[in-house]
């Protein structure tokens, strides 16, 4: 080959001169690569070595770290903001009960028929959270109605108390004992180190439910860390025990199915459903398990890939902490990887998307009727045993419907397998109509006139609550209550600034 290349040049010197540019082009743009990689390395070095401010070990205060970390802190601090919408929820204020009063029936009994409202951006969590209805109006310690672990995927205040009080001692109090002390939203310390800024698991729940599988989450990757991080919250979980301890239900496995098991067989329920007087499992958020089962997951992806794009400002490349739907930057997201223009990505999430609503629609229709015609069947002399097979398909499709819309986005992180489990509690919610049926007729009942649930109010007064009275204590209890933990938490250093 070489004697061939020699007598080619020989013959024909022009052919060594090519070769010999060539060279030189790519020693060039070799050399302007290495350049690029040294400055930045070199850049980075110096953000690490020179940092303006020292952090105390877990701080939760975001604000004490925008001096190291401009760049991230002031996209996190983008959060906040509200301006965008798509076809199903964004980033903006939505009462979903308004939106779908059948919701209103089916949480029946539970707080939630209260007051749920889609999520906004994470520095939005504490104040949300200390709004929302079902957190109630506490004044003094000890009052109720939520244990602590109700502020636990809220603050990263509450890593820093498990670590002051022990986790026994978080568990101990009252949700509106800490009102003075959980103050900081969602921020640096939920994710990272405050000294190295690795990422870090700080909720001790995701650890456990590791173990509880055999698995240590220290041998985790880089990679599955930047979806490990976003599981101690947008997971599957429940309050265990008297203390209300939040645990995993992951020991059989994160389907739905093996999260049931697990469930059916500590002989588990969230909460009695006060018409149907079924035993009721109520979803939280299982996004990590959904997005595990669908392709993005399966080919490597992260969380942060899609939710926090990278960015590049002078040498510094550096993740998005706005934390979005990608929807929000398709061309920094989704065109990363897909070849196709910005209207046909969109257009196939919404295709996506239109289906599994149209399934939804049917199941909360249904749903809520075998719920109604239940209530009917006890009002008229029903058994437990008459009832026992109704309330058990109530309970399994009633979960099965809660976990595919209590998943944010899991009808795009797995469309097949939310499908799937959403036409398993439409066929329940059907065969529990049948089973009712037969019941309701044993009785001489022969129809049931379905109540006016057309709005919120009005399906939230045939179920019996009064939110006027509520909404009026809780507005005062805002007024009031608030300001005094903002004031306490202020004078002890605990909170920077809020907005």
């Amino acid at each position: 080959m070489l004697k061939k290349l020699a007598e080619a040049i020989r013959k024909k010197p022009m052919i060594g001169w090519m070769i010999f540019l060539a060279s030189m082009v790519v020693v060039f743009l070799l050399g302007l690569l290495a350049a690029s990689i040294t400055e930045r390395r070199a850049e980075i070095a110096t953000i690490v070595a020179n940092r303006i401010d020292n952090i105390e070990p877990m701080d939760p205060r975001s604000e004490n770290y925008k001096n190291n970390f401009r760049r991230e802190y002031d996209t996190w601090k983008k959060t906040q903001d509200m301006d965008f919408r798509s076809k199903y929820l964004g980033n903006q204020v939505e009462d979903v009960l308004e939106s779908r009063p059948e919701m209103v029936v089916l949480w029946a009994g539970y707080a939630f028929s209260k007051d749920y409202k889609a999520p906004r951006g994470h520095m939005h969590a504490i104040v949300d959270n200390r709004n929302s209805l079902r957190t109630g109006t506490p004044e003094a310690e000890g009052d109720g109605p939520q244990p602590a672990a109700c502020w636990v995927c809220k603050s990263p205040d509450v890593p820093r108390i498990m670590h002051e009080q022990g986790i026994e001692g978080f568990y101990s109090h009252k949700w509106g004992d800490l009102g003075a002390e959980i103050v900081n939203p969602i921020g640096c310390a939920t994710c990272h180190d405050s000294e190295t800024m690795n990422l870090k698991v700080s909720q001790p729940a995701l650890i456990e439910a590791f173990q509880a599988m055999g698995k240590n989450i220290e041998d985790a990757t880089p990679q599955e860390m930047r979806t490990l991080v976003c599981a101690q919250c947008h997971v599957e979980y429940y309050f265990n025990g008297d203390q209300k301890v939040v645990t995993f239900p992951w020991k059989e496995g994160m389907t739905v199915e093996d999260m049931e098991k697990y469930y059916d067989e500590i002989g588990f329920t969230d909460w009695t459903h006060s018409l149907s007087k079924a035993p009721m499992l109520k979803a939280q958020h299982p996004d990590y398990e959904v997005f595990l089962l669908g392709t993005h997951a399966q080919r490597g992806l992260s969380c942060a890939d899609c939710h926090m794009p990278y960015k590049s400002e002078g040498g510094i490349k550096y993740s998005d902490h706005q934390i979005v739907s990608p929807l929000k930057n398709v061309a920094n997201t989704c065109q990363v990887c897909h070849r196709d223009s910005e209207e046909n990505l969109i257009k196939y999430v919404y295709d996506i998307q239109d289906k599994s609503n149209e399934i939804r629609n049917r199941i909360e229709t249904e749903l809520s009727k075998a719920h109604i015609m239940a209530k009917a069947a006890w009002d008229n002399g029903a058994t437990d045993k008459e009832m026992e097979k109704t309330l058990q398909l109530l309970r399994q499709a009633q979960w099965r419907w809660d976990f595919s819309v209590a998943t944010h986005g899991g009808s795009f992180h797995a469309p097949i397998e939310i499908q799937r489990i959403m036409a398993h509690s439409l066929d329940r919610s059907l065969q529990a109509q049948i089973e009712v049926q037969k019941v309701l007729f044993a009785h001489g009942v022969t129809d049931v006139p379905m109540p006016d649930i057309s709005t919120k109010s009005k399906a939230q007064k045939y179920i019996g609550l009064d939110i006027e009275a509520e909404q009026a204590k809780k507005d005062k209890w805002i007024e009031t209550v608030v300001p005094k933990w903002l004031e306490e938490a202020k004078a002890k250093g605990k909170l920077v600034a809020e907005k």
